[in-house]
């Protein structure tokens, strides 16, 4: 296996099986952010006197040409040749000869996977906040088309107080807005430059790292070089944490909606063709989706303690298994988005029922609106309550099925607009537009 880096002496081919892993599958995905590196990189050094600029444009031209084939689908690690790196190292020295050798200056291994890494997460966190607010959004409409639907609402399962469908889907719509609360701090973890830490203790080249943390669009430096090193593992774990959060709500919903499918409660229903039969019983239509849904967030929600029994009492400076990192956070980045999508898909798709209060045993959900009617009318709450009490017991209990919710965030009051308002904020406080004008320009 060809290495740039490896002197003369062969490795044995077990120990490069070994350690390799699935490295060179998982760094397809890394290539366009690897060129990216390089072109900011690049150009630095060119400032710094490390390349002229006559070898600047060639290099920059054939990165470039490398940028676009591997956009097209028409890049892939050769057999032979170790990871994504040197592939793209290989591939620059071929076409354009001893100026592609230069690229590699005042820059290690190291620094470049941690660079490459940060721009992978950087662009992963975005398509999940998309996914997620595309959810977000579908949830409102639901929200505001079904927000005069009631349906009980229960506590330890037990029928409990009038919830309606407006209520139960905003409430999934918020929680997605708390959950972006973390994505935003995992962003701001992830959008800092590591490149120029070198090995993880800086180089004696004269680096202009602010440069280049402008040209990848990052908001700031790694500026500590053994903290750049220190930030794998850290970094991955607070995307975890934050991937997890949406995975709790998705996840969460997901067990709703399968409870709410089944024959004894039957709020909602979705066409034949989104749910499974049963190879015995030709009645059921199973919800095989939103139960693998369930299943697929439960693992997600694992990530994080995955992470932290990589990392946990690793002394600073780089190691070998921080490579590792790659196998759970790579497959979780698009387990997610898989998940987000099947979401919005389904919700897409589903029916309310609309009379599901009128059947008999749901009676008692009305009990606190007519202890706090009795209680609007002047009598004392112990009073209204105790008097609610003896007439459930008699059976005598017979409410007007109706509420009268007025304050924020109440069956009347759903606040939709002020949730929608703190999600276009949260969105705008990412900078995705700033990121996407810095890679045009560096690509263009």
């Amino acid at each position: 296996m060809s290495k740039l880096w490896q002197k003369e002496t062969d490795s044995n081919q077990l120990v490069d099986q070994f350690t390799v892993g699935k490295d060179r599958e998982l760094d397809n995905q890394m290539a366009a952010f690897d060129v990216l590196g390089s072109l900011a990189h690049t150009k630095m050094l060119e400032t710094i006197d490390l390349l002229s600029s006559e070898d600047l444009d060639v290099i920059q031209k054939e990165l470039k040409a490398i940028y676009r084939q591997i956009e097209a689908g028409d890049f892939a690690i050769e057999a032979d040749v170790e990871d994504v790196h040197s592939q793209i190292e290989l591939l620059l020295t071929r076409r354009i000869g001893e100026a592609g050798k230069k690229i590699h200056s005042g820059r290690s291994r190291n620094d470049q996977v941690l660079v490459d890494l940060k721009l992978f997460f950087r662009s992963e966190l975005q398509q999940v906040v998309e996914e997620t607010d595309t959810l977000f959004r579908q949830l409102i409409e639901l929200s505001e088309q079904h927000k005069d639907v009631l349906l009980p609402g229960y506590t330890h399962l037990q029928v409990a107080m009038p919830s309606s469908f407006g209520l139960w889907f905003g409430a999934y719509a918020e929680s997605l807005t708390d959950d972006l609360e973390l994505v935003r701090a995992a962003w701001n973890i992830t959008n800092k430059n590591p490149l120029g830490s070198a090995a993880g203790y800086g180089s004696s080249f004269p680096l202009n790292r602010t440069m280049t943390t402008q040209l990848l669009g990052f908001d700031d430096l790694n500026y500590n070089v053994v903290y750049a090193q220190m930030g794998r593992g850290k970094t991955e774990r607070i995307i975890a944490q934050a991937l997890s959060a949406i995975a709790a709500t998705v996840g969460r919903m997901a067990m709703d909606q399968a409870l709410y499918l089944s024959q004894n409660f039957a709020f909602i229903s979705y066409p034949e063709n989104l749910t499974t039969g049963s190879s015995i019983m030709p009645h059921k239509k199973n919800p095989d989706v939103w139960e693998i849904m369930r299943g697929r967030c439960n693992r997600i929600q694992a990530l994080p303690n995955d992470v932290a029994m990589m990392t946990t009492n690793l002394p600073s400076g780089y190691h070998r298994e921080l490579q590792l990192l790659k196998e759970l956070l790579f497959p979780a980045f698009a387990e997610l988005k898989q998940c987000l999508q099947m979401a919005t898909f389904m919700l897409q798709h589903i029916t309310v029922k609309t009379n599901i209060l009128e059947d008999p045993k749901y009676t008692y959900l009305f009990s606190v609106e007519e202890v706090n009617r009795l209680v609007l009318n002047g009598t004392p709450f112990r009073d209204a309550y105790k008097q609610v009490g003896l007439a459930i017991e008699k059976g005598d209990f017979n409410p007007a099925k109706e509420v009268n919710h007025t304050h924020e965030g109440s069956i009347g009051n759903l606040g939709n607009e002020h949730i929608v308002a703190n999600m276009d904020k949260m969105l705008q406080n990412f900078g995705f537009d700033k990121i996407q004008q810095a890679i045009s320009e560096l690509t263009k």
